[in-house]
């Protein structure tokens, strides 16, 4: 099959350097000339696919998390103001915290009056937690984790996007070829009809093979409509997978169409893949989230300090002074102290996150190492594959020259009588899958190829080699 080794390579991740800068903004115009190479293909999709501007902004977003955890070392300072109208009757008794009914403050009244009178406050609350017992450094650490998981998650999204790209370039080319291969059936198949045609009006063959070659060359037709109806498809899908939908764009085949001259890459260890790097990512993401639980049942001190003042309408005595008297601060205040919090009930609930937190590290443990067992046979994989395309590769130029001398022999032979229209039909028939089998081969290498670079994590020596392979059709 063509392309089975880059729908195995869709689990891969592809090392490119960056090819789009942060922020940036969809493209608001198709390539230049609309027609593309396989690494510019790539390259393109990386810039502009919408996906991976995505997973960019998620890793912006992670890193400014780092940033926001940070913040907890730094000191608080908050203040008030405020200016009410409100009677004053007061009473002994106590009442539990509530956002609803308002404190009074001063002595408690003989009589109750409905009558009210202006008060006023504003003050300043300073607050720094001064030890932690490492909880702040940890959730530090577990912001840190998150935007290096964010980050491996955005190397897959570029790999996903680049093995699309690659995938699709690969898909329509193959589907030109088939056009191509398809016409120039069509070709002979309407230069034999013609000539059948010609015998048998002058009565030198039965109808019947006229009948004959214009049946084959009908579902030559057939074939070759079916071919273009593919090649469409498939090029609405490269679109696609380039952010440019709906656009109509072109590929340069390159070198595809010619044997590579080397079939070997540099070999890379498994545990430096990327896919088994964003597997590590998210195991040490567990394990942080698991130290916060661990540090989040400590003392919490906190240093305070405080400085306010009121102001009221009211008297002791239970007279009111008249007019705006009240709006002032009349009386302040400031205090400093360490006040030092305990949630000792809390350990109960801790004890149940710690425990979710390790379940989920055993599980992130688990999926890397499914990752390496699934790498490692992704890579023998692609690299039996790539094995097996370069024999085909060095098999398929006999078949063609094969192919090409029996057709013309077939041809020969039935002018002279000496073969019949079926034997034609045969041998042309043999002749088209030959030159798809031949091109397609060539293509098939550089696709292992390809594959194989995937499945290393790496696939920075395929496009070097496919930059220096020299371009070259057919």
């Amino acid at each position: 099959m063509l392309l089975k080794t880059l729908a195995v390579a869709a689990l891969t991740i592809l090392i490119l350097p960056p090819g789009v800068c942060q922020g940036q903004s969809p493209p608001s115009q198709a390539h230049q000339d609309s027609t593309f190479s396989l690494d510019q293909a790539i390259d393109y999709a990386l810039a502009n696919y919408p996906a991976v501007r995505a997973a960019l902004e998620h890793v912006s977003a992670a890193r400014a998390g780092v940033r926001l955890a940070r913040t907890s070392y730094l000191p608080r300072a908050d203040t008030l103001w405020q200016a009410n109208r409100a009677t004053r009757n007061n009473i002994f008794g106590l009442y539990f915290p509530n956002p609803v009914i308002s404190p009074i403050s001063g002595p408690v009244l003989a009589s109750t009056s409905n009558r009210s009178v202006w008060g006023s406050a504003a003050g300043l609350l300073f607050s720094w937690e001064a030890f932690d017992f490492g909880y702040r450094h940890a959730t530090v650490n577990a912001a840190k984790a998150g935007q290096s998981r964010a980050s491996a998650e955005s190397g897959v999204t570029r790999f996903d996007v680049a093995v699309a790209a690659t995938n699709a370039f690969m898909t329509l080319l193959a589907a030109q070829e088939r056009v191509r291969a398809s016409h120039a059936d069509v070709d002979r198949r309407q230069v034999f009809a013609r000539s059948v045609h010609v015998l048998v009006n002058n009565n030198l063959r039965p109808g019947a093979e006229a009948s004959r070659a214009d049946a084959e060359l009908a579902r030559a037709r057939t074939d070759l409509a079916r071919a273009e109806e593919a090649e469409q498809v498939s090029r609405a899908a490269f679109a696609d997978t380039l952010g440019l939908a709906g656009i109509e764009i072109n590929i340069s085949p390159g070198p595809l169409l010619r044997s590579p001259a080397a079939t070997a890459l540099p070999a890379a260890t498994i545990t430096s893949h990327p896919v088994a790097a964003a597997e590590r990512a998210r195991v040490e993401e567990a394990r942080a989230r698991e130290r916060v639980v661990q540090r989040s049942y400590y003392p919490r001190l906190n240093f305070q300090s405080t400085v306010y003042g009121r102001g009221s309408g009211a008297n002791p005595d239970g007279s009111i002074t008249a007019g705006a008297n009240g709006l002032g601060l009349e009386r302040a205040n400031w205090a400093a102290g360490l006040t030092v919090s305990f949630p000792a009930l809390d350990i109960f609930s801790v004890r149940a996150r710690k425990e979710i937190e390790a379940s989920n590290e055993r599980a992130e443990v688990a999926r890397y190492d499914q990752a390496i067992q699934d790498l490692t046979a992704q890579l023998r994989e692609a690299r039996a594959a790539l094995e097996g395309a370069r024999r085909v590769a060095e098999n398929t130029p006999v078949e063609l020259r094969a192919a090409r001398d029996s057709e013309t022999q077939a041809r020969a032979r039935y002018r002279s009588g000496l073969a019949t229209v079926v034997q034609v039909a045969e041998a042309q028939g043999l002749l088209v899958q030959a030159e798809a089998d031949d091109a397609l081969a060539q293509l098939a290498v550089w696709n292992n190829l390809a594959s194989v670079a995937a499945a290393q994590g790496d696939l920075r020596p395929f496009i070097q080699l496919l930059r220096s392979a020299p371009s070259g059709g057919h």
